[in-house]
C-alpha cells in the first residue's frame, strides 16, 4: 500500500460498509476474479443488500454466526462459466457434488459450511472453487493439507507463482483505487453500478 493510500485509509472508518466494500471485494468489484468473501457485522446485512442491488453482483449469506455474517459476492455469469470448466466439475464430482449448476451446488455447499464452522469436521475445499481459485491451487492444497505452499497472497499458491504474485498486486491496486474513491466521498453504489472502472486496475 502507498504512502498516500496508507494515510488515506487512517483517515477513514475502517467500520463503515462502504470502507469495508472496498477492502473486502475490490478483486469481484474491479472484475478482476469472480468472487469474494465479505465478512461484516449481522447488523449490516440489509445494507450490504441495499448496496448491491440492482448491480451486476450477485450475494449469498453462508453464515451467520455469533454477530457475524459471511457473504458470498460474486458475479453470476463469471462464476458459472468458471464452475462449468471440465476440470472443475472433475474435482467438484469428487468432492461429492452430483448437480454442478450454482443454483444447485450453492445450497449444498452453505450447508457443509454452516456444519464446518459450527461443529468442525472436514472443510469444505470446494470453498476455493467457489472464490474462482486456480484449479492448480486448490488441487495442491487438498493434497498438502495447506502446506507446502510457495507462496501465500489471496490464497496459498502451489503453482505458477510468478503468475499468481502479479494477479495478487493487481487486486492490491484494486483496492487502494476504491479506498481512494471511498476517501474522496464516492459512493461504492456508484462504483459498483458503473461501468467506468471496468477496465482499470
Amino acid at each position: 500500500m502507498s504512502q498516500e493510500v496508507f494515510e488515506l485509509v487512517k483517515e477513514l472508518d475502517l467500520s463503515d460498509i462502504e470502507t469495508q466494500l472496498a477492502m473486502q471485494c475490490a478483486p469481484v468489484i474491479m472484475k478482476l476474479k469472480v468472487s469474494n468473501l465479505f465478512i461484516i457485522s449481522e447488523e449490516e446485512i440489509e445494507k450490504v443488500k441495499e448496496i448491491l442491488d440492482g448491480s451486476e453482483l450477485s450475494s449469498q449469506i453462508l453464515l451467520v454466526k455469533e454477530g457475524k455474517a459471511v457473504f458470498l459476492v460474486y458475479r453470476q455469469e463469471y462464476l458459472r462459466e468458471y464452475l462449468s470448466e471440465e476440470g472443475i466439475r472433475k474435482l467438484l464430482r469428487k468432492l461429492g457434488y452430483r448437480k454442478m449448476e450454482l443454483e444447485e451446488l450453492l445450497p449444498i455447499f452453505i450447508r457443509r459450511y454452516s456444519w464446518y464452522c459450527r461443529y468442525g469436521g472436514n472443510f469444505p475445499h470446494e470453498m476455493g472453487l467457489l472464490l474462482g481459485y486456480p484449479i492448480e491451487d486448490v488441487i495442491g492444497f487438498i493434497k498438502n493439507k495447506g502446506k507446502n505452499f510457495l507462496y501465500t497472497g489471496y490464497w496459498k499458491v502451489y503453482e505458477n507463482i510468478g503468475e499468481k504474485i502479479q494477479l495478487f498486486q493487481k487486486f492490491e491496486r484494486a483496492k487502494q483505487l476504491l479506498l481512494q474513491l471511498v476517501a474522496m466521498g464516492i459512493s461504492m453504489t456508484e462504483v459498483i453500478q458503473t461501468e467506468r472502472l471496468e477496465k482499470r486496475g
